[in-house]
């Protein structure tokens, strides 16, 4: 007899943060925050809340200004796309989002979830707003923080109306609370108005919780409280930010997310009953571990994220300026300085100068995100066509990062393991405007002049966050260099470590590396 399936928690092991998720007919289609990582605006798509694929991206690019495509010294990093909301109303797509390094709201419609998306923009700065299309006709934006406003908009979605609703429906008290209410779900349930927000703490030892509100009207008076206080288990990061969803038999879950320290925010799904028209989270007030899904699943469908990850042998048509739909890349990239035709079965990746002259300044760096709990990623990168001062490798991206990389010299190639390590109270100096911690060679040894394997294994298991970097010696013989290097997750670039493949110059433009056998697996 076949073993029965379950959902275990997070349901998306990876960094999905700030989920939104909406059901049209049998679909689920869930976006997330994909701040200074481009492509933006991941969509996913689920027939069962459990197992998901790339549906498409929203844009491939927003602005060009000099920080998203980390020019003249500028970056957006903890900036860009933020909480967006997802509806679908008459046919149509609506996705809408604040990046916050340019401080403007955009709108983008589609008649399919896979695009094309036209973009246009909202006036105003309406943080984790969430969009409402009333049965009336009427349009509304439930959004902000610690104050939480609902403004109605015209029919159009190009402004505010004129003379229509725009008060305050909900508010906290900023001394009790860190940032108090926030992550906006604004949903008509039955008639009646649903408005689920993330509450935050004002002190680092309580968690953050999820907190629901309900009126009869928009026009009416929010009634609400905390509803659900649980961490399963993990290191007292509690489960909040985002709204409730019902599967076509007419059961209900709320899609949350979760803390997971260096490998980022992840969704969570919980059990939801009703009382008196008003939600109940979780089982006994706990979100479960596992739990049945919402649909009979076989076993071989059990893996919550088969293609949300993966390998790439960089084998594409002559021409593509599309790779494979886990790929993103850091900032906003330059087509002119990478191909995958150059060399077929290569990923190349071409210096440009201008600034791009260390590993968090690199353009075209591309990214893969790492699930949950041991991913171990092996490549082969060519150096040959490196010059003086250019570096190329596999790295671990974030505030601290690390990597793996063969540098050349003039006299020379040097394998070596560089990266940025900063103490707590380095990192608060650092965000009080004194020096920038300095990057430092870790390991270092001299290579010839040809393809390096290398590799990076990390640990995200309870209490772990780490990740070691790994070379391939002429016997076949993988060994360590360099320290162990520990993870943080930090506000600087609010965003799950990612493998990163970089190439970047330090002095002269024009050299180039090639990489190839990607491989990327899995452990408990």
């Amino acid at each position: 007899m076949e073993d029965p399936v379950h959902i275990s928690n997070p349901v998306i092991p990876a960094d999905f943060p700030d989920p939104e998720v909406i059901r049209v007919g049998k679909d689920y289609y869930l976006i997330s925050t994909t701040m200074h990582m481009f492509p933006g605006g991941v969509i996913l798509h689920s027939q069962d809340l459990l197992r998901w694929s790339y549906a498409g991206t929203v844009f491939d690019s927003l602005d060009h200004t000099p920080a998203q495509e980390l020019k003249e010294g500028q970056n957006i990093y903890g900036q860009g796309m933020w909480a967006a909301t997802l509806r679908y109303h008459q046919g149509r797509f609506y996705v809408i989002f604040v990046a916050n390094d340019t401080r403007q709201t955009y709108l983008f419609t589609a008649d399919q979830i896979s695009g094309p998306w036209k973009q246009s923009r909202l006036p105003g700065f309406f943080h984790d707003s969430s969009l409402l299309f009333d049965d009336d006709g009427r349009v509304y934006l439930v959004y902000g923080n610690t104050d939480i406003h609902l403004t109605e908009l015209k029919a159009d979605l190009s402004g505010p109306r004129p003379g229509g609703l725009d008060r305050i429906i909900i508010q906290d008290d900023p001394t009790k609370f860190k940032l108090g209410y926030e992550g906006a779900h604004f949903q008509k349930i039955r008639g009646r108005y649903y408005v689920s927000l993330i509450h935050w703490p004002r002190h680092g030892s309580q968690r953050r919780t999820q907190a629901i509100f309900v009126s009869d009207s928009p026009e009416g008076e929010f009634r609400g409280q905390d509803v659900f206080d649980d961490d399963l288990g993990y290191l007292n990061c509690g489960l909040a930010q985002g709204g409730l969803i019902d599967t076509p038999d007419g059961r209900w879950f709320a899609l949350l997310f979760q803390d997971h320290g260096a490998a980022g925010r992840m969704p969570c799904l919980v059990p939801v009953s009703w009382e008196n028209d008003f939600p109940v989270l979780g089982t006994d007030g706990k979100a479960p571990r596992f739990f049945s899904p919402p649909q009979k699943l076989s076993a071989a469908a059990s893996d919550p994220a088969p293609e949300l990850y993966g390998s790439d042998d960089f084998t594409y048509p002559e021409g593509s300026t599309r790779l494979k739909p886990f790929w993103q890349w850091n900032h906003t990239p330059d087509p002119a300085y990478w191909s995958v035709s150059d060399r077929p079965s290569h990923y190349r990746v071409k210096t440009q100068g201008q600034g791009d002259n260390n590993f968090l300044a690199a353009r075209n760096t591309l990214t893969q995100r790492l699930f949950l709990t041991k991913p171990l990623i092996t490549v082969t990168v060519d150096p040959r066509a490196l010059r003086p001062g250019d570096s190329a490798g596999l790295g671990l991206l974030q505030g601290d990062y690390a990597w793996i990389g063969l540098t050349r010299y003039q006299n020379g190639l040097k394998l070596e393991l560089r990266r940025r390590c900063r103490e707590d109270w380095q990192y608060e100096a650092e965000l009080q405007g004194q020096a920038a911690v300095p990057e430092t060679i870790a390991g270092s040894l001299d290579w010839p002049d040809k393809p390096a394997n290398l590799r990076l294994s990390a640990d995200f298991s309870p209490g772990k966050d780490n990740c070691c970097f790994s070379y391939q010696n002429q016997r076949g013989q993988w060994l360590r260099l360099g320290p162990v290097h520990s993870l943080y997750y930090r506000l600087d670039h609010f965003m799950g470590a990612r493998a990163a493949l970089f190439c970047f110059s330090r002095y002269e433009p024009g050299g180039w590396a090639d990489f190839s056998q990607f491989c990327y697996t899995l452990n408990d």
